[in-house]
């Protein structure tokens, strides 16, 4: 019986880090289509700062990532304007905001080309 909880652990353990793994990816594709470094997806806070960066939103925004209820609103506004900054609008950051892992994957690997913020 413990031999079947180990494997389902690793089993567990593997699927996590893949996902985490393409999840790195992803958002490693994004940032450089938006002219920043890749590795900045690889470094927590430090990636929010990058996104942030891109999306051209204040610095100070980080610290209402920390906020309950804030956090929220901030994600959904920023993915609005990762949204606009390729060229699409509200549906697209609503499934930004619903499905990240998906709608980044079309951002990163699709033919969405990053435009900036045209506010």
């Amino acid at each position: 019986m413990e031999i079947i909880g180990a494997i389902l652990n690793a089993g567990f353990l593997f699927f996590y880090l893949a996902v985490l793994a393409v999840t790195f990816l992803i958002a490693w594709k994004v940032f450089e289509k938006a002219g920043k470094p890749g590795w900045a997806a690889l470094i927590p806070i430090y990636n929010l700062i990058v996104l942030l960066e891109i999306v051209d939103r204040p610095l100070w925004w980080v610290i209402l990532y920390f906020v309950p209820v804030a956090n929220i609103v901030i994600s959904f506004l920023v993915f609005l304007e990762l949204a606009k900054c390729f060229g699409q609008d509200l549906p697209f950051a609503i499934g930004l905001f619903l499905l990240p892992i998906v709608f980044m994957a079309i951002l990163a690997f699709g033919d969405y080309r990053y435009i900036g913020n045209r506010m």
